[in-house]
């Protein structure tokens, strides 16, 4: 949910083929569809909080309805799933920390490991929440590592051969 992370850690890490151990990749059990969110209310349960109200905020309910849509596209329940199948698909080496209190958390973090995530269905899960690339970048365009061309304002400097750059195991 929090996707500063890509500004200048993952090009930096990418670059000097360095791995990465990111925390937090799960929303801190914020992400819950809403059959899991129902079935916590009736049980009285709220989600797990050191600040706010123990529910969800506008931003974790559209990132778990997304998770959820890319999820039954792949025939599972857990929007957790998906969410470590996102970050697995967003780096070469990349090695969350996750945890869990449930033998079926453990479960589903295994399963992450199968899913192959489609280049339409991450695009749809970043759409929900867009990276601010912030300045330069914002000023001279995306990432030419990525897409493979210049902009304009970089084109007009000089001749430019870029390499891609590796991508994450796993992914299309």
């Amino acid at each position: 949910m929090l996707r500063d992370f890509e500004r200048d850690i993952l090009p930096m890490a990418a670059h000097y083929g360095m791995a990465l151990a990111p925390w937090d990749v799960l929303g801190g059990g914020k992400f819950q569809s809403s059959k899991a969110m129902e079935e916590r209310k009736k049980a009285g349960e709220g989600l797990r909080s050191l600040m706010g109200n123990g529910g969800q905020t506008e931003d974790e309910v559209k990132i778990s309805e997304a998770l959820s849509k890319v999820a039954s596209e792949h025939g599972v329940e857990s929007v957790t799933t998906i969410a470590l199948a996102y970050v697995l698909h967003k780096a070469p080496y990349v090695f969350p920390i996750v945890g869990g209190r449930k033998v079926e958390h453990l479960k589903d973090n295994i399963k992450a490991l199968s899913i192959k995530l489609s280049q339409k269905q991450i695009e749809m899960l970043e759409a929900v929440k867009p990276l601010d690339i912030g300045f330069p970048m914002n000023f001279v365009g995306s990432d030419p590592h990525v897409t493979g061309k210049s902009t304009p304002i970089v084109a007009a400097t000089g001749q430019f051969t870029y390499v891609k750059a590796p991508r994450a195991i796993g992914s299309e």
